[in-house]
């Protein structure tokens, strides 16, 4: 049967930049009325937002054709960063046309488009042009009069022009208390399901410039239980895809906006937070709680941040290092130096430059108060691991505990390798295990009471502690950090404004038991550039460089529920004094920031 064409009213309602083709009537046979779609180019429609999650995305259909050889670009604004990558025959198939990646929200983009497109065998080149108009950014907002717009504001600081394709993945939150679920565990007792917080997802170009973002309605509800959380700990694999976990889930979807897998942690664990890392085994080692564990008082509780769970690829439980049973959950000295307004998220300006006591931990020990309260021991907040990350070359674990102050490694076999961290405290075993501070010539580095003479340092209620995988072997290790600072040398400053943040790079010799500080940046930063909570330090191969994200910069010396931070995003060329990118965010709540790679997304084969 022909199809008639439409008639230019009805075909005027065919919009391409709709997220779903309108369709229109025509007079058609019994089978069903015959359609017709707004087309741009030489292929199919175009289909915004094509998997629901992310509105500056689209498809290009491939009409029924065959397509190869596909490159697409995004035609810049004046003075503005260009986006041009390769499609694989693996992604234009996956897609049932060509991915468009990058739009600028609130435009009419301009997208250059060229292909090889199959029809019965005759192959021919095409180089089209659309235009795509992309809606404005939309997420919720919590009222607060910090908040400005529905979405973060940047400011560009520096730009080398070596960093001028870098497309930067923010993680970052938004504090919702009215939306927010006010459910805890009550049996076990404890946990931390009440935290929660909305998320606020983007992508920016090195000229600030928002080209993506997350819209969670689809898979995130903040007054659901199994649905809501922290979205927290996004990496993008070796396949190209993101992954993330949030609450009682972990998530793994394309850039487009495309589902892999959204799982439920299995049951034996709950609350995900913070960390998830993709293990060079084909692993993922999330850092979670477990969900039902007896004390040896006999005590049952629901612990929190503690436990790291690795999963295969279908889901299956694989290992399990629970950290109560490697570390002393009892080592208070961190514990007691802590800032409470700021412990981690649970932000309290009632409580900023409190500290706990040893009275206050004893009493608390003594009871029967769990939860995500800090405190000694299994079922409260002893720990607070916030990383965790995969070392192939002996099959271990290296992960970040905030509330010990500690970077830690631990074998397979749940036994302690090393301990970066001031030796206060720790006793036994564990003692012996604390790596020993050197400078550049192999010579120990004389340290007291949690101070070391010359620039050493160790980390303070940090956060990130990843090994640079590129620059390692299996017996000397480099290792980015970052430092909050807060307790730092075991006492809170006289003055608030004494506080400052480092990003930090120590190399680790593991046979030796010693560490040097090779690098650091932060600490002539002072108060404003400090975090006293979140935030990250990572190397990244493909610049030879370290990527900072200081994401609660501007909360130290005003620390107020009112008072939104203004992150700084920096990345430094290897052993750089002085960054090559710096762009500030405003007025928004920082969690992680990093590189994502086009290359890894779109042209995988």
């Amino acid at each position: 049967m022909l199809i008639k064409k439409l008639a230019p009213v009805a075909l005027a309602v065919a919009l391409a930049t709709t997220a779903l083709p309108m369709t229109a009537l025509a007079s058609g046979a019994a089978s069903g009325p015959a359609v017709a779609f707004y087309t741009q180019g030489n292929l199919g429609e175009v289909v915004m937002n094509p998997y629901q999650i992310a509105p500056l995305t689209a498809v290009i259909k491939n009409g029924g054709y065959g397509i190869e050889e596909a490159t697409v670009r995004i035609v810049p604004k004046k003075d503005g960063q260009e986006i041009k990558y390769t499609v694989s025959k693996r992604q234009l198939l996956t897609h049932g046309g060509v991915p468009v990646f990058g739009l600028y929200p609130d435009y009419v983009n301009t997208v250059e488009v060229s292909y090889t497109r199959n029809f019965n065998g005759k192959l021919e080149k095409f180089n089209d042009t659309y235009t795509m108009y992309a809606p404005p950014v939309y997420t919720e907002t919590n009222g607060m009069p910090s908040l400005k717009s529905t979405m973060f504001k940047t400011k560009v600081i520096k730009s080398d022009p070596a960093f001028g394709d870098r497309l930067y993945l923010v993680n970052n939150l938004l504090q919702n208390f009215a939306k927010a679920s006010r459910t805890v565990w009550n049996n076990p007792s404890g946990g931390a399901l009440q935290w929660n917080f909305y998320p606020q997802n983007a992508i920016i170009d090195s000229k600030g410039e928002v080209r993506w973002y997350m819209r969670v309605e689809p898979i995130y509800d903040v007054e659901s239980v199994f649905h809501s959380g922290v979205m927290m700990g996004f990496q993008q694999d070796q396949d190209g895809n993101i992954t993330w976990g949030y609450g009682q889930r972990y998530a793994k979807y394309d850039l487009m906006g495309r589902e892999v897998y959204n799982r439920r942690l299995p049951p034996a664990y709950a609350d995900f937070s913070h960390s998830f890392d993709n293990g060079q085994n084909g692993h993922a080692f999330l850092r979670v709680s477990s969900s039902d564990y007896r004390r040896p008082d006999g005590k049952r509780v629901h612990t929190v941040r503690d436990v790291i769970v690795e999963l295969d690829e279908q889901g299956q439980v694989v290992d399990e290092w629970r950290l109560w049973e490697s570390l002393d959950s009892y080592r208070d000295n961190v514990l007691k130096v802590m800032d409470q307004g700021a412990v981690c998220l649970n932000l309290d300006a009632s409580k900023a430059g409190q500290t706990l006591s040893a009275e206050d931990l004893a009493k608390m020990d003594d009871s029967n108060d769990f939860g995500d309260i800090t405190g000694s021991g299994p079922g409260r907040n002893w720990a607070h691991v916030n990383s965790v990350d995969y070392d192939p070359s002996d099959d271990s674990i290296i992960i970040s505990s905030r509330h010990q102050s500690a970077i830690v490694k631990i074998g397979r076999d749940k036994k302690v390798k090393w301990i970066l961290a001031s030796p206060e405290g720790w006793k036994g075993d564990l003692a012996k295990k604390v790596l020993t501070p050197v400078d550049n010539k192999g010579k120990k580095i004389q340290c007291e009471n949690s101070v070391c003479q010359g620039s050493f340092d160790w980390t303070w209620t940090q956060h990130t502690a990843f090994r640079i995988d590129e620059k390692s072997n299996k017996d000397v290790i480099y290792i980015t950090a970052f430092d909050n600072g807060d307790g730092r040398h075991m006492e809170q400053p006289a003055l608030p404004t004494m506080k400052y943040s480092r990003a930090v790079v120590y190399k680790i010799d593991q046979k030796k038991m010693t560490v040097e500080q090779i690098w650091e940046y932060g600490k002539e930063r002072g108060i404003d550039w400090y975090s006293p909570v979140t935030s990250l330090t990572k190397y990244f191969a493909d610049k030879d460089s370290v990527m900072v994200y200081s994401a609660t910069a501007g909360m130290g010396a005003k620390f107020s529920n009112d008072v939104a931070p203004h992150p700084y995003i920096e990345e430094f060329k290897w052993g750089a004094k002085e960054p090559s990118v710096e762009i500030q965010l405003l007025d928004t709540m920082g969690y992680q920031a990093m590189p994502v790679s086009l290359d890894k997304a779109f042209n995988t084969k």
